[in-house]
């Protein structure tokens, strides 16, 4: 395509394309709310039809940019068949928000469109909050261990309001996406939570039992995916790379795990319950930290073949 422009040039095609392919697509969105204020459960499922097709639009508009102006090549590994009618909740580890890219375009045709769980707050936010509503994102409250020795009666309550707002995701297959570190990954931050990871920072349990309590029963996998950047510069934002047609390569493994009835349960009062699952998160990401790795080394050596094997 306009692989021989010049980095600069990449750079505004695509920051401009990415800018254009969302603000229409959320313009489009956010006009949807005005007609999904009609109380009629049939009217609101068809309104919610087509903004699900305008967000699967959106994940194709910006998967584009992988092609637009560079020649990426993709490796996925794992042997998963993934389906578009299934229900699935993704880890994964966080570099960058080109991360979020790299899912839509793993969503666009293999998986169901990716749903993220929002605190009730972002309900207000102006645009945000209405166009999440309109695609049917949930949105939680959450009671503090101090909220709920005062008022006891809430004890569960935040569990069930989710619960209740993702009945809606039995008649839409969903995706819902657990970035479990928290924030993106780099060397300083690693450093200053002291992770034992050589790749990662460490992962937070909250978030994601709270999501699999939340939809017990509905998951029909936990999809646990690394993403790789074997090319990146070290010193370099992973997003001007990509903006700036250098993106060369990224590597994914998808592993599918059973959501099993062990993984459900009260992780923020149960004491036994949450110790045992940080460690089973634990032990995924010392997988994921090894796999990384492996990855990394082998990209290495089939760049430079007299490089010495780790």
């Amino acid at each position: 395509m306009l692989y021989f422009l010049p980095a600069p040039l990449k750079i505004i095609i695509n920051f401009l394309w990415g800018s254009f392919i969302t603000a229409g697509i959320a313009l489009l969105i956010i006009t949807l709310g005005i007609f999904k204020i009609i109380p009629i459960p049939a009217w609101r499922r068809f309104i919610s039809s087509i903004a699900n097709f305008l967000f699967r639009l959106w994940g194709r508009g910006v998967s584009a940019m992988f092609s637009l102006t560079q020649k990426t090549k993709w490796q996925v590994e794992g042997g998963v068949e993934l389906y578009r009618d299934r229900w699935y909740m993704i880890m994964v580890n966080h570099l960058s928000w080109v991360d979020i890219l790299v899912l839509m375009k793993l969503a666009k045709s293999d998986m169901p469109m990716p749903r993220f769980f929002l605190k009730k707050e972002l309900f207000w936010v102006p645009f945000i909050g209405v166009g999440c509503w309109v695609l049917d994102m949930p949105f939680m409250k959450r009671y503090s261990r101090q909220q709920l020795e005062k008022k006891p009666h809430l004890k569960g309550k935040d569990i069930e309001t989710t619960r209740k707002s993702c009945e809606k995701f039995r008649d839409i297959p969903t995706t819902v996406i657990n970035f479990c570190e928290g924030t993106r990954f780099n060397e300083k931050k690693k450093e200053q939570k002291k992770s034992p990871f050589q790749h990662l920072l460490p992962p937070k349990a909250g978030g994601t039992a709270f999501t699999l309590q939340a939809m017990r029963g509905q998951f029909d996998a936990i999809l646990d995916i690394t993403i790789v950047y074997p090319d990146r510069h070290p010193n370099r934002p992973l997003v001007l790379d990509f903006l700036a047609g250098r993106l060369r390569h990224i590597h994914l493994h998808i592993d599918a795990l059973p959501s099993t009835d062990d993984l459900c349960g009260d992780y923020f009062n149960d004491e036994a319950f949450r110790e045992h699952f940080q460690h089973w998160l634990n032990q995924r990401w010392e997988i994921k930290d090894k796999r990384i790795e492996s990855i990394l080394q082998h990209h290495a050596q089939a760049a430079d073949p007299q490089r010495p094997a780790a």
